[in-house]
């Protein structure tokens, strides 16, 4: 049996996400030594912010009808496998996303790479999960738009990783 989630909870969570993953990409940006690394830290922040604006702006233009979930859930079950999901896995909304600059490890290029990396690819696998449950005809495509975004964001830094 497929969970429905409440899209207005989903929207939430997702701009949540962004607004972390934009502020872990201003800390490397500001811990890094090298200018490429300091100018691609600062571009996907700002592309962070972008994406967090759509959320917002989606979240802003679901109907009444759209913003209640798809299935009967009176207990929020969805809502709370949802953000167990998110808590646990993607750009952690229970702590600090700095926390990880405080590791001796962050002063190392190739793990903050790394670690941008495997946020990322989180973020790819919630976002594909939250195109599925969103209801149906309401805005799978920017959903999609950002996901594809998300997948580039893997790549660009993957190249950094390479060249490294």
């Amino acid at each position: 049996m497929a969970i429905a989630f409440n899209p207005d909870e989903v929207f939430e969570i997702a701009r949540q996400m962004e607004r972390n993953g934009a502020a872990f990409y201003r800390r490397a940006a500001d811990n890094a030594a090298d200018e490429s690394h300091i100018i691609l830290f600062q571009d996907l922040a700002e592309m962070e912010d972008s994406h967090e604006r759509t959320f917002a702006r989606m979240q802003e233009e679901m109907t009444a009808e759209s913003k209640t979930p798809a299935a009967y859930d009176p207990d929020s079950e969805a809502a709370r496998y949802l953000q167990a999901f998110v808590s646990g896995h993607v750009f952690d909304l229970s702590a600090d996303p700095m926390r990880f600059f405080d590791q001796e490890v962050a002063r190392d290029m190739v793990a903050v790479l790394r670690k941008a990396i495997e946020l990322e690819r989180d973020s790819v696998v919630f976002y594909l999960a939250m195109k599925g449950t969103v209801q149906p005809g309401h805005s799978e495509d920017s959903v999609g738009a950002i996901i594809e975004q998300e997948m580039s964001h893997i790549a660009l830094l993957s190249e950094q990783l390479a060249a490294l």
